[in-house]
């Protein structure tokens, strides 16, 4: 009677340990997915600021089809070129058109038609555009990354308690999920002499990019938003791979595997 008791009292324990496992690998690997996302747009948003496809308020990005898409002419342009046809000798302005328009017709082409205008497929995009957009990755880093990190807690602590095994993988990957956290947070904004995280605001990105630089200037604003994320983003990946090994000896712990 006493071993029926424990035998269904250690079913229901396993059950227990079962299902909590499954809780959290899924919200692991749930906010694995949307912090990776989240930081492989985020380095997107600085190599499109940092390769000028973004200058100043509007500008088009890439070649348009048949020729070089190019910028809209400043107000300053069309001031002086308004004043240079105002300027211009009635007399001379004809002598300049007369030859024009000899050489129209003998193409055929009127007079009066204007030149024909070259469709262009183009891309605009402008710099609010680009710092709405990490603004609002780095709101969704934030509380995904802790809430990654609390996961991996909440695996270790149910590994303790059920003894279900992985306690190496798991412990490991709960550090590796810390140090991700410490390295990523903005602490610029609180220690900025002293310590910077790995994210950036879109102020910083864009002073960045936008500055004159030296070559040991540029070198150090690579390894600032380039090489720094590279680094989180291997201890996230570090911490995923381990924490994938931790649910592989749960389960074979648990007989299901």
């Amino acid at each position: 009677m006493d071993q029926e008791q424990s035998r269904m009292g250690n079913l229901v324990d396993t059950t227990d340990c079962l299902e909590a496992v499954s809780a959290i690998k899924f919200w692991k690997n749930f906010l694995f997915l949307i912090i990776l996302l989240s930081l492989l747009l985020v380095q997107g948003s600085f190599w499109v600021m940092n390769l000028h496809l973004v200058k100043g308020d509007n500008v088009v990005l890439g070649p348009a089809i048949g020729s070089l898409a190019a910028e809209a002419p400043t107000a300053e342009d069309k001031i002086k070129e308004a004043a240079r046809e105002i300027t211009m000798d009635s007399n001379a302005a004809a002598a300049v058109a007369e030859p024009n328009t000899r050489q129209s017709l003998q193409m055929g082409a009127e007079p009066n038609q204007p030149a024909p205008v070259e469709l262009t497929i183009a891309l605009r995009l402008r710099v609010k555009h680009i710092a709405a957009v990490v603004r609002f990755l780095d709101f969704i880093l934030i509380p995904c990354s802790l809430l990654y990190c609390l996961t991996m807690l909440f695996a270790m602590k149910v590994s303790l308690i059920g003894r279900l095994g992985g306690i190496n993988h798991i412990a490991r990957a709960f550090f590796l999920s810390l140090s991700f956290v410490v390295l990523l947070l903005p602490w610029q904004l609180l220690f900025a002499p002293v310590f910077a995280g790995a994210m950036f605001t879109p102020t910083e990105m864009i002073a960045a990019c936008q500055a004159q630089k030296t070559n040991i200037a540029y070198v150090s604003m690579i390894l600032r938003f380039s090489v720094y994320w590279v680094l989180v983003a291997l201890l996230l990946l570090a911490a995923q791979m381990r924490s994938m090994r931790w649910a592989k000896a749960t389960l074979r712990r648990l007989d299901v595997m």
